[in-house]
C-alpha cells in the first residue's frame, strides 16, 4: 500500500480495460475526527441487538416431589425426594446445589436484549469509520496484510488509499470476472487470507450453529441501487458488499476495530459527500446532519505552543522568583513579637529586673541567716536539752521500765 496522507484532495481512480484515468476529490467524512471509543460504545450496543431470546423452562429442577424431613435428623433442611425403594428416595432437590436441581436464578425472557443508540452517535461512529479506512495503517493494524506464501515479507500491492475503481466495475456479473478485478488492483491476497483462515471455532461455539470461523477480507461499496456486483463478489470468502446509502458499523468496523479495507467505486465515491455532508454544507439524505468538526484541526499541541505567531504575543518569562515569607510564631519569635507589640520589649526587661531583685532579696535573707553568732546557737542548744529533760521528768512514763529505758531517764 503507498503510504499517503489522508489530507490529500485528489484521490486516483483505478480503472479497468478501455477506460481513461482519472480522479476525484476526496469527502470531507475521509477528514473527520477519529474516535475509537464512539466505534467501540456502538458496535457493542448494536450487536446486542440481533440477539434472541433465550431462557431455561420454568419448570426445570422442580419437576418432582420433595418435601424437607425438617429438623431433628441431623441432615440438612433441603427439600427432598420422598418415597423408598430407588437411589432417588431421599436425595436433595429444587436447590442450585442440588444435582438435578434449579440452576441459580433461572433466566427469564424479559431480560433487557436491545440496546437504544443515539442518532448522531451512530452517525459519528459510522464517518469515524470511514475516516479510519482512508489511513494506510490503521488498515494494515487491523490485519488487512498480504503474507507472501514464499517469503515472510508485507507485499504492499494495493496502489493507495482509498482505493477507488471505475464505475465498469459495477457492472460485473461473474465471480470469475470479479477475481480478474481483485488482481488487478492488488486485492486479491486479501481474500486469499480470508479463505485459509477458514477454521474450526474454538470452544463450545462449534456446538451450537457457529462452527466455522474465518478473519474478514475487503469491504466492496457500490453507489447504484440494484448493481449486479453483489452477485460477483457475494461468494467470495470474506468478502462483504455494502451500498453506500445503506452503510452498516457491523461491517464498516467488525469487532469494533476501526480499518476496515474497503474497495470504492466510482459513484459511491463521488456520494459520500451527498450522503454525510461536509464540514459546511448539510447532508442532503440525513437531515440537518453536518459533519462533526474537531476541536483542534492540527493536534500537535507543542508546535502550536512554540509558534513564532504565539510565542511573539505571549508575556515573557518571569526569571525573578517571588517567594512568600515565612510566618513566624510570635510567641515564640521575639523579632515577630516585637512588630505586633513593641512594648514587649520594656515588658520583658522588667519582668527579668524584678526577678533579679527578687533573687538578690532571698539570698540576702539566707546569708544573714547563715551569719549569726556561735554563742547565741549555743544558748539555745541548751534551751532546748533543758526543756527535753523538763518534760521528761514531769511526766508518768517513768514508773515503766521500758518507757524510761527507751527515753534514757533515771529516777
Amino acid at each position: 500500500m503507498a503510504a499517503t496522507a489522508a489530507a490529500r484532495p485528489l484521490v486516483s481512480v483505478q480503472c479497468l480495460e478501455n477506460e481513461t484515468s482519472s480522479a476525484v476529490p476526496l469527502p470531507d467524512v475521509m477528514k473527520a475526527s477519529i474516535r475509537p471509543d464512539i466505534v467501540n460504545f456502538v458496535h457493542a450496543n448494536m450487536a446486542k441487538n440481533k440477539r434472541q431470546p433465550y431462557a431455561v423452562s420454568t419448570k426445570a429442577g422442580h419437576q418432582t416431589s420433595a418435601q424437607s424431613w425438617g429438623t431433628g435428623r441431623a441432615v440438612s433442611r433441603i427439600p427432598r425426594v420422598a418415597g423408598g425403594g430407588t437411589h432417588r428416595a431421599g436425595q436433595a432437590a429444587f436447590g442450585n446445589m442440588c444435582r438435578g436441581g434449579r440452576m441459580f436464578a433461572p433466566t427469564k425472557i424479559w431480560r433487557k436484549w436491545h440496546r437504544k443508540i443515539n442518532l448522531n452517535m451512530k452517525r459519528y461512529a459510522v464517518v469515524s469509520a470511514l475516516a479510519a479506512s482512508a489511513v494506510p495503517a490503521l488498515v494494515m493494524a487491523r490485519g488487512h496484510r498480504q503474507i507472501s506464501h514464499s517469503t515472510s515479507e508485507l507485499i504492499e500491492s494495493v496502489p493507495e488509499l482509498p482505493l477507488v475503481l471505475s464505475d465498469g466495475v459495477e457492472s460485473v456479473e461473474k465471480t470469475s470476472a470479479a477475481i480478474k478485478v481483485l488482481e488487478k488492483v492488488g486485492a486479491i491476497a486479501d481474500v486469499d487470507r480470508a479463505k485459509r483462515s477458514h477454521t474450526i471455532r474454538a470452544g463450545k461455539g462449534k456446538m451450537r450453529n457457529r462452527r466455522y470461523v474465518s478473519r474478514k477480507g475487503p469491504l466492496i461499496v457500490y453507489g447504484t441501487e440494484g448493481a449486479k456486483i453483489v452477485r460477483a463478489f457475494r461468494n467470495l470468502p470474506g468478502v462483504e458488499v455494502a451500498c453506500v446509502d445503506r452503510l452498516n458499523l457491523l461491517k464498516l468496523a467488525p469487532g469494533g476495530h476501526l480499518g476496515r479495507f474497503i474497495i470504492w467505486t466510482k459513484s459511491a465515491f463521488e456520494k459520500l459527500d451527498a450522503v454525510f455532508g461536509t464540514f459546511d454544507k448539510e447532508s442532503l439524505q440525513k437531515k440537518g446532519y453536518v459533519l462533526p468538526r474537531s476541536k483542534m484541526v492540527n493536534s500537535d499541541l507543542a508546535r502550536i505552543v512554540n509558534s513564532d505567531e504565539i510565542q511573539s504575543v505571549v508575556r515573557p518569562i518571569q526569571r525573578d522568583i517571588k517567594r512568600k515569607p515565612l510566618k513566624k510564631n510570635p510567641l515564640k519569635n521575639l523579632g515577630a513579637l516585637l512588630k505586633l507589640n513593641p512594648y514587649a520589649k520594656t515588658a520583658r526587661r522588667m519582668a527579668l529586673l524584678a526577678e533579679a531583685e527578687r533573687v538578690k532579696a532571698r539570698q540576702e535573707k539566707l546569708d544573714k541567716k547563715r551569719k549569726e553568732p556561735k554563742a547565741d546557737k549555743d544558748a539555745i542548744k541548751a534551751a532546748g536539752k533543758a526543756f527535753y529533760q523538763t518534760m521528761v521528768s514531769d511526766s508518768d512514763y517513768l514508773e515503766f521500765e521500758n518507757f524510761s529505758k527507751w527515753l534514757g531517764a533515771t529516777q
